[in-house]
């Protein structure tokens, strides 16, 4: 299994973390992995046996908004763009903030064997309306626009303030739009940085998801994942099956325009059958969460400080929604 194939899962763990609005803003950055660059696989001990990978955790969720809490700050960061936009006489309503879906369930591919004899690749999830829902779009005028989101073109060239700090104290990117002075991306990137990076010293939000993002794929490319996929690859060629993509194996098996159909069905669950005879997710997860301990015992204290942010970011949420 290549680096290829496991990047095929990266777009699910990145929408399912619940941050969009956050990577709109601030791009997906990939600082501060820190992983080791002399490819030692840590140790990681024996692996219990795991198939149903929906309610498993990993060392890093104690530094990465999931689930309802990524629900709170997207309503926190909606009432923070309203204050803003109420400045200039204008209402946002806000979008989001909706269930998210479970970033687990299929981090592995599907093991859920109820949930593959009743929908084979389908997610139920999605299929249901599952997930953050964006709101309709709806037509803004010109100057609403230039409150809500800043200029259109951006000057590369001119400095923009990356906290909410140096905003205030810069000015910086700045315009003047009859008059009243707009902050530098509109009122959705001051939404961002008062929740976000409110100081100098705020640490990259996207930090521990990149750190969780790299361990992700370089467990993937562990040998004893490696070999782990090669048994679960040659127990789908017993009936038929060629993929070496636990992951996402309906493009290798031809299910991406019907993953429900009967024959799907069918290929899910010697799939599951799979994972559990080889015990594919047990292994992968005793992996990664021996790279997760790695990157945190290496970032200790950077971690340290991204979870204290994140509390106080939590209690600021909840103030602004009234659930404080």
């Amino acid at each position: 299994m290549g680096l290829m194939m496991c990047c095929r899962g990266l777009p699910r763990l990145l929408a399912t973390s619940g941050l969009l609005t956050a990577l709109t803003l601030t791009g997906c950055s990939s600082t501060g992995s820190g992983a080791d660059d002399d490819g030692r696989e840590p140790e990681a001990g024996a692996a219990p046996r795991i198939l149903n990978s929906a309610e498993l955790t990993l060392p890093l969720d104690a530094y990465i908004l999931r689930g309802e809490r990524v629900t709170l700050l997207t309503r926190a960061q909606n009432t923070l763009v309203d204050q803003c936009m109420k400045r200039y006489g204008f209402r946002y309503t806000g979008q989001g903030g909706d269930r998210v879906l479970n970033d687990r369930a299929r981090l592995y591919g599907i093991t859920d064997a109820d949930q593959a004899a009743r929908y084979g690749y389908s997610n139920p999830d999605l299929a249901s309306g599952g997930g953050e829902r964006p709101a309709p779009a709806t037509q803004l005028g010109p100057n609403e626009s230039l409150f809500l989101h800043g200029e259109k073109e951006v000057d590369p060239s001119k400095p923009v303030p990356m906290s909410q700090e140096e905003a205030e104290q810069t000015g910086q990117g700045a315009i003047t739009v009859d008059g009243q002075k707009v902050p530098a991306g509109g009122c959705r990137r001051e939404s961002y940085l008062k929740l976000y990076a409110p100081t100098k010293d705020a640490v990259d939000i996207m930090l521990p998801q990149n750190m969780a993002t790299d361990s992700y794929l370089r467990a993937g490319e562990d040998s004893r994942v490696r070999k782990v996929t090669a048994e679960w690859s040659a127990c789908m060629a017993e009936k038929g099956y060629k993929t070496d993509d636990p992951v996402s194996p309906q493009e290798d098996l031809g299910f991406q325009s019907a993953p429900g159909s009967p024959q799907a069905i069918a290929a899910a669950q010697h799939d599951v059958a799979c994972k559990e005879r080889t015990n594919l997710v047990g292994v992968w997860h005793t992996v990664q969460t021996a790279y997760q301990k790695r990157v945190i015992e290496k970032n200790a204290e950077t971690l340290d400080l991204a979870k204290k942010q994140m509390e106080d970011r939590l209690r600021l949420a909840a103030q602004l929604t009234g659930t404080g």
